[in-house]
């Protein structure tokens, strides 16, 4: 990881690998930067907002249409895509989907008939066959019209499944061949920092912004995300800044500072699309829906990201 952030106020994060909190930097932050203010509505109060700002759409959500019970490697049928995609439809301007095979291929189009917008994501991983097939679906449906955005790979860097140049070149080959489409990639946000040529050949930094994964304190997480923001500001040269991924979840075991509770996540959710719609940021929030399957790579709290449960009821209402 680059200087800056990290290495002034070093958190514990499965990101920054880093095992120092620094409690103070969290003690000295003003109260008006950290969004103070909807901690002191009530319950009641801060349910209706929510609701609020759902019902004037947000920008965007990240889409996945897995139920319980099911998980990558499973073929999911177009019903069950355009059913889940409708019950968040209202609410939303744009989705984001993950992956380009079984059956979610079908995503972008289903999700144009129902008048959103998409970032497509092409699932890049570690199997190179399985990325050709991800890569070929993937600009298939960018050149029907079916792709605003088309994110190559989601946070291969972080987890070492390719190489920078391997990404590069699956970048420049989508590029090469839809000139007229918006490509990037998603990571966290200082891996942009850390591979400038990556930011460089990107048409948008896609950036995945996560306080709780790096122990913030619930109370502190929009400032620590306003920060996260401006560092790959300062990478992407003018190039629009998207934030990909951001979200807290509402239950399970809490990581350093950062609790997961109804209350926390319903704040964060407030915080975030205010500031949001003052300075004109793009979010798409994740997520949708509550995945079960996800206590595998996560723990207790990966199957409770959604603003929506498994069963596809709104959670905060």
């Amino acid at each position: 990881m680059s200087d800056g952030f990290q290495a002034s106020y070093p958190v514990f994060s499965k990101s920054s690998a880093n095992p120092q909190l620094r409690s103070e930097f969290y003690a000295a932050l003003q109260p008006d930067l950290a969004g103070v203010a909807v901690f002191q509505l009530s319950s009641e109060e801060k349910r209706a907002l929510l609701l609020k700002i759902l019902q004037n759409k947000i920008h965007g959500l990240s889409y996945s249409p897995y139920m319980d019970g099911q998980k990558p490697g499973m073929d999911i049928s177009e019903a069950q895509i355009r059913q889940r995609m409708q019950i968040i439809q209202p609410y939303t301007r744009w989705i984001r989907t993950f992956s380009c095979i079984e059956g979610n291929q079908h995503s972008p189009r289903i999700a144009r008939e129902l008048g959103l917008n998409t970032m497509v994501g092409v699932g890049i991983g570690e199997d190179r066959d399985m990325n050709e097939i991800e890569l070929a679906n993937g600009i298939e449906i960018a050149a029907a019209g079916y792709a605003d955005i088309l994110a190559i790979g989601n946070e291969v860097l972080l987890r070492g499944d390719i190489s920078e140049d391997e990404l590069l070149d699956y970048i420049a080959r989508a590029k090469q061949v839809l000139p007229n489409v918006m490509i990037g990639y998603v990571d966290a946000y200082f891996l942009f920092e850390n591979h400038p040529r990556v930011a460089e050949a990107c048409d948008a930094l896609l950036i995945n912004c996560y306080p709780f994964w790096e122990s913030c304190p619930a109370e502190y997480s929009l400032v620590y995300m306003k920060e996260m923001y401006r560092r790959a500001q300062n990478v992407a040269h003018g190039k629009p800044v998207i934030i990909s991924e951001t979200g807290w979840p509402n239950i399970g075991t809490p990581y350093g500072g950062a609790v997961p509770s109804e209350d926390n996540a319903i704040n964060y959710f407030i915080n975030a699309y205010q500031w949001a719609q003052e300075e004109g940021i793009d979010i798409f929030y994740f997520s949708s829906f509550d995945e079960s399957w996800k206590v595998g790579n996560e723990g207790d709290v990966g199957a409770y990201w959604g603003l929506w449960d498994q069963h596809g009821q709104m959670k905060y209402r």
